[in-house]
């Protein structure tokens, strides 16, 4: 029987030892190899088997409720090789993404733009086909809106503060 200090000793000792080493103390102590090359783990490990064989391990009543939950456990490590290899059915529908017709940077279609400007509130709707109306007109462009209802040439962007690249959505930091 080895007492306490002895016991300590040898952990201790555990923690000089190379990964390789470790390999082979491990299958010294349980008998099989590791699957793992993870140095804390078999440190680890070790050290719980060397303390388990010099003052016992789990009682048997732990022991019994640990089979229990292992049973009721479906548990795996990996998926198995054949996950998600299965043929194609050809009656599903084939997904794929489509890339938005819209500037990322403009709100929803139907979301009106204001801004006060000069005295006057500057309304543009953002419409479904990619467009803008602004007082009963529609333009192709933003820019264009803006500066038909300004009278001064902008960038429709700016003027509402709408991101300063294509790809950044507004309120979002660059």
């Amino acid at each position: 029987m080895k007492t306490e200090t002895q016991i300590r000793e040898e952990i201790e000792a555990l923690r000089n030892l190379t990964t390789a080493q470790l390999k082979e103390k491990y299958r010294e102590v349980f008998g099989e190899e590791s699957r793992s090359n993870h140095k804390q783990f078999l440190f680890r490990r070790i050290a719980w088997r060397i303390q388990a064989n010099a003052w016992g391990g789990l009682s048997e009543r732990a022991r019994q409720r640990a089979l229990e939950i292992a049973d009721d456990a479906d548990l795996r490590i990996r998926a198995p090789k054949n996950f998600l290899r299965e043929p194609i059915d050809d009656g599903r529908t084939i997904e794929a993404r489509l890339k938005p017709s819209l500037d990322p940077r403009l709100p929803l279609p139907g979301t009106p733009l204001i801004r006060r400007f000069q005295g006057k509130d500057i309304i543009v709707h953002v419409r479904p086909d990619g467009g803008f109306e602004c007082n009963g007109r529609i333009y192709t462009s933003l820019s264009r809106a803006v500066t038909e209802a300004t009278g001064t040439r902008w960038n429709g962007f700016a003027f509402y503060n709408l991101g300063h690249r294509p790809g950044v959505k507004h309120g979002e930091r660059e």
